[in-house]
């Protein structure tokens, strides 16, 4: 499939980049990156997340083949997650960006400091 170079409506990277690039499930593949990992061990991970919105990010991922889920049978039903091997691949990625963030969250900081500055001043003198 060629890439899209317009990020036209019709590009199909565009979906998906908007169901994987979220916050949730860039954190839910890194805490999958060593194993299988049961639901509510993964909720602990995530501090914020709710049952549902983590509920809807795994059945999204798993959708678009980046997770697996196996119930584990017991006397209460038990499930996780492990990420397929179309998931592993997009830690690298993910890895980059998440670095990226970090290195430079400093210069991001003092540009949010000067944009907010620039706003209230607009709104002062307006």
């Amino acid at each position: 499939m060629p890439l899209c170079q317009s990020f036209s409506v019709e590009c199909p990277s565009r979906k998906l980049f908007d169901q994987i690039a979220d916050k949730w499930s860039m954190m839910v593949l890194t805490v999958l990156e060593h194993g299988p990992v049961r639901f509510n061990a993964i909720k602990r991970h995530l501090e914020g997340v709710t049952q549902k919105s983590l509920t809807q990010c795994l059945r999204k991922l798993e959708r678009n083949g980046l997770v697996e889920r196996r119930v584990i049978p017991a006397s209460q039903i038990a499930v996780e997650y492990r990420l397929t091997g179309l998931g592993q691949s997009l830690l690298a990625p993910f890895k980059a960006l998440y670095r990226w963030a970090i290195e430079n969250m400093e210069e991001v900081d003092t540009a949010r400091a000067r944009f907010d500055l620039r706003r209230e001043d607009e709104r002062l003198s307006a």
